[in-house]
C-alpha cells in the first residue's frame, strides 16, 4: 500500500489492504457486505424458526414451562423421542454398505471412466473422510432442524522440504539379463504399481522412466548424489462440512432454486496459522487479530465457549466470512463465479471460483420439503402443540401425585394416650380409648387413583404423533384400527410408514449424489498425476487423472432393514420351493445375495467363492460315471446305423420287387430275356469259331472239322449259296 491520493478511495471501499487482482471491476468490500445484509432479514426469520425447532427438542428456551412454586415443571420430550426413533432408520442405509456409489456412464465411451471414478468416490468415503461422522452429522441436521447445509471443498495441504536425490547416467544395456530386467520391471508397473514401488531398486525405476519417457532401454547408474527442494503432499482430498444454518446466508432470491442462487456467504473460525498454511490468503498482516474473535461476532453461531480463547497470535480465533458467488469482474455484463474472503475489513482472497463445475459449493437437503422454499420443516414442526399438550397432562397428574399426603398416618384426637401411641408405633399391643373404635379414627393416606380420562388422553397424543411422522414404536402405539383389525388395516399402516420413510431417504440420497457429483468434477482437477487405489487385498488399479472426467449418471446404494429383509425373506422362500433341485451355482447366487441383504459381506463373498471338495471315492465314481454315459452314447449311435442300414436295404428291396412287377406288366423283362438268350448264343458261337480256328490239326480234317463243328454247310444250303463261295 504506497498510500497515494488517487487509490485511497479504491482502499476504503476494498477495506484495508492492497488490489488482489487484476480484474477492470473487482468487486469492493463494501459491495460484498452489501449483500451480506440485504439479505439478512429472509435469513434472521428462517433462524428464528429454526431456533424454535431446536427449543423444541431439547426443551429449552420458549419450550421450558414455566417454574411455578409448589408444582411441577416436567415436559416429556416428544420431539426428542420421534427424532431418535428416525435417525438410525435414515442413517443406517448409506453406513450399512462398503460401497456408497454405483457410477454408470452416459455414453459408451465413459464406461472406462465411469468404472474408475466409482472405484476412487468409494475409496475416498472409506478412507479419506470420516463417513460415519458425515453421515450421522447430516441426517441429524436435517432430521433436528429441517434443512442441512453441506460444504463442499478440497483439502490440499503441502510444505517444501529438501531431499536428496541420487543423479543418474544412463548407458546402454550391455547384457540380456539387463534387458530381460528393465522388461520384467516395466510390465510389473503396468499390472501392480504398489508391487513395484515397493519391490523395485530406484536404479531399475530411473531407467523405466527414461525408457517411458524418451522410448529407448537403458541402464541408469548413479553418478552422485543432489539436494533439491521438493514440495511434499501431506493431505489430498475433498472436504465435507455439514454447516450450522446460522453460519450460510443464500440468497433469498432464488425462489427456492439452489441452481439458481448468485451467492452464498460463510462465516467461519480460523486462526492465522492455518490461513498461511494454505498459502492462498493475502494481506493477513493487515488483519486485526484482536478484534474479530468469535465471542465479538453477533451473526455467528460460535462453539467456542466465552472463557475459552487462545493468547498467542498463531493459534488465536478469528472469524472469517467467505463469499461465493457471481460478479461481473470485466465489466462486460457476463458474470463469473468468483470467491472472496474477508475477516473484519480486510479482504484477505480474491480470485474467480476454482472449482471445475462453477456452481456454489453447497447442497441442500430437505427433511419435510416447503413449497418454493428453499429450507425444509423438521417433525417438530407437526408435533408442538403434541408435545404442548403431553407436557400439561403429564405435570397434571404429577401434581395430583405429589401433593397427596401418601403413607401419612392421622389419628382421631384422644383416641390414645401418649403410652400407647408408643406401643402402636413400635409394633406393639395397646389400648386405646373405649369410645373411639380404631377403623374410624384412624386414616392411613394413599396416593389417589389417576382419572382415566387423563390415561386415555395421553395415549391419544402418542398416537397422533406417531401418526404425523410415520415412526412407529414399539410401544404399539400405532395400530390398524383406524383401517379396521384385520392385517389388511394393519399392514396398510406399516406399508405407509414405510413409504413416508423412503420418500425422505431419497431426499437424502439426492443431496448425497450431488455431492459425489461435485467430488467427481473436482477429482478430475484436483487429484494427483496418479493415485493408487487399494481395490482388495490382491488387486490394485492405477486411476490417471485424465480417466477421471466424463458425463456419469450417479446412484446411492441406499435400502432399509426392512426392505432388505423382506428380499431375503422372498429369496428364503425361493430356495425352498424349488429344493435341491435347483443346480449348486444356482443355489449359491441366491445365498449370496441373501448375505448380502444381511449385510454379510464377507460371507457372500465366501458362498460366491465357495467350491465342493471332491473324494477320491467320488471322482473315480465321476469318472465311471461319464465313461457309462460314453458308452451308452455309443451304443445308441451304432443302433441308429444298425437301423439305418436296416432301412436302406428294406428301401432297396422293396424298389427291385416294384421295378420287376413293371417290367413283367409291360413285357420289358420278357424282351430283356430274349436279347440276353440271343447274346449268349452269340457269345457261344464265337467262342466255339475261336476255339476251331485255334486248334491246330491236319489240313485235310481241318475243312470237315469246322463245317461239322459249326455246321457251315447247312447254313451254306439254307441260304441258296455255293459251299465254297466264300473260301
Amino acid at each position: 500500500m504506497d498510500g497515494s491520493t488517487d487509490n485511497a478511495p479504491q482502499m476504503r471501499l476494498n477495506g484495508v489492504g492492497e488490489k488482489l487482482t487484476e480484474w477492470e471491476n473487482e468487486p469492493t468490500l463494501l459491495s460484498l457486505k452489501g449483500d451480506l445484509e440485504s439479505g439478512k432479514t429472509a435469513h434472521d426469520s428462517q433462524m428464528r424458526k429454526i431456533q424454535r425447532w431446536n427449543d423444541l427438542m431439547a426443551v429449552t428456551g420458549s419450550a421450558k414451562p414455566k417454574q411455578v412454586k409448589g408444582r411441577s415443571s416436567v415436559q416429556p420430550k416428544l420431539i426428542r423421542r420421534q427424532a431418535e426413533w428416525r435417525y438410525s432408520a435414515l442413517s443406517e442405509p448409506f453406513l450399512g454398505t462398503r460401497n456408497l456409489f454405483s457410477v454408470s456412464p452416459v455414453t459408451h465411451e465413459d464406461t472406462a471412466a465411469a468404472k474408475q471414478n466409482e472405484l476412487v468416490l468409494n475409496w475416498q468415503f472409506r478412507t479419506k473422510l470420516d463417513k460415519v461422522k458425515f453421515i450421522d452429522d447430516f441426517v441429524r441436521a436435517t432430521v433436528d432442524e429441517g434443512t442441512c447445509v453441506i460444504r463442499t471443498g478440497w483439502l490440499r495441504v503441502t510444505k517444501k522440504v529438501p531431499k536428496t536425490v541420487p543423479k543418474w547416467g544412463f548407458y546402454e544395456p550391455q547384457s540380456a539379463e539387463e534387458l530381460q530386467a528393465l522388461e520384467a520391471a516395466f510390465d510389473l508397473k503396468g499390472e501392480n504399481p504398489r508391487e513395484y514401488d515397493e519391490t523395485v531398486d530406484d536404479a531399475l525405476k530411473a531407467a523405466v522412466d527414461y525408457l517411458e519417457e524418451n522410448q529407448v532401454p537403458v541402464v541408469a547408474v548413479m553418478e552422485g548424489e543432489e539436494t533439491i527442494e521438493v514440495e511434499e503432499v501431506i493431505e489430498n482430498r475433498p472436504d465435507l462440512k455439514v454447516f450450522n444454518p446460522q453460519n450460510v446466508q443464500i440468497d433469498p432470491s432464488c425462489g427456492g432454486d439452489l441452481n439458481k442462487a448468485l451467492y452464498a456467504i460463510f462465516s467461519f473460525e480460523t486462526n492465522k496459522s492455518e490461513l498461511q498454511k494454505q498459502g492462498r490468503y493475502k494481506n493477513l498482516d493487515k488483519v486485526n487479530w484482536e478484534g474479530n474473535g468469535p465471542n465479538t461476532s453477533q451473526d455467528h453461531a460460535t462453539s467456542t465457549p466465552d472463557n475459552h480463547q487462545f493468547k498467542d497470535a498463531a493459534r488465536k480465533k478469528v472469524v472469517a466470512h467467505e463469499y461465493w458467488g457471481f460478479y461481473d469482474i470485466h465489466g462486460t455484463g457476463e458474470l463469473v463465479p468468483i470467491v472472496a474472503t474477508w475477516i473484519g475489513d480486510t479482504l484477505v482472497r480474491m480470485e474467480e471460483n476454482p472449482f471445475p463445475d462453477g456452481k456454489l459449493p453447497i447442497v441442500i437437503s430437505t427433511y419435510l420439503p416447503v413449497k418454493r422454499e428453499l429450507y425444509g420443516e423438521p417433525d417438530a414442526e407437526l408435533l408442538e402443540d403434541n408435545q404442548a399438550i403431553l407436557g400439561a397432562l403429564t405435570r397434571g397428574m404429577i401434581d395430583l401425585l405429589g401433593r397427596s399426603a401418601n403413607s401419612q398416618q392421622g389419628f382421631a384426637k384422644g383416641m390414645l394416650d401418649p403410652l400407647n401411641r408408643r406401643r402402636f408405633e413400635s409394633g406393639q399391643d395397646y389400648e386405646f380409648n373405649p369410645n373411639q373404635n380404631p377403623q374410624n379414627n384412624h386414616i392411613q393416606h394413599k396416593y389417589p387413583e389417576l382419572p382415566q380420562s387423563a390415561l386415555a388422553m395421553l395415549g391419544i397424543q402418542n398416537q397422533d404423533a406417531e401418526a404425523l411422522t410415520g415412526v412407529k414404536s414399539f410401544s404399539g402405539g400405532m395400530s390398524g384400527e383406524a383401517y379396521g383389525e384385520v392385517a389388511a388395516g394393519i399392514r396398510g399402516v406399516l406399508d405407509a410408514a414405510s413409504k413416508r420413510e423412503m420418500a425422505i431417504l431419497r431426499r437424502l440420497a439426492k443431496a448425497i449424489i450431488e455431492v459425489g457429483r461435485k467430488i467427481i468434477a473436482m477429482n478430475a482437477v484436483f487429484l494427483s498425476e496418479e493415485e493408487i487405489v487399494r481395490v482388495s487385498n490382491e488387486e490394485f488399479v492405477s486411476v490417471a487423472r485424465e480417466e477421471l472426467a466424463g458425463d456419469f449418471d450417479l446412484e446411492v446404494d441406499i435400502s432399509t432393514a426392512e426392505v432388505d429383509s423382506q428380499k431375503a425373506s422372498d429369496l428364503a422362500f425361493m430356495l425352498q420351493t424349488v429344493g435341491p433341485n435347483m443346480g449348486l451355482e444356482m443355489t449359491k447366487l441366491i445365498l449370496a445375495e441373501i448375505a448380502e441383504l444381511k449385510r454379510m459381506p464377507e460371507l457372500a463373498q465366501r458362498i460366491r467363492n465357495f467350491q465342493p471338495e471332491v473324494s477320491e471315492h467320488d471322482k473315480r465314481m465321476q469318472e465311471l460315471e461319464a465313461r457309462k454315459a460314453e458308452k451308452e452314447i455309443e451304443k445308441i449311435d451304432s443302433e441308429i446305423l444298425k437301423n439305418k442300414a436296416a432301412a436302406a436295404r428294406d428301401m432297396a428291396e422293396r424298389d427291385i420287387k416294384d421295378l420287376d412287377f413293371l417290367e413283367q406288366e409291360s413285357g420289358t423283362k420278357h424282351v430283356r430275356d430274349m436279347e440276353q438268350t440271343k447274346a449268349q448264343a452269340r457269345g457261344n458261337q464265337d467262342l466255339e469259331i475261336t476255339k476251331a480256328l485255334t486248334k491246330e490239326r491236319d489240313p485235310e480234317k481241318q475243312a470237315p472239322d469246322i463245317e461239322a463243328a459249326v455246321g457251315f454247310t447247312e447254313f451254306s444250303d439254307r441260304r441258296g449259296e455255293g459251299p465254297s463261295s466264300g473260301l
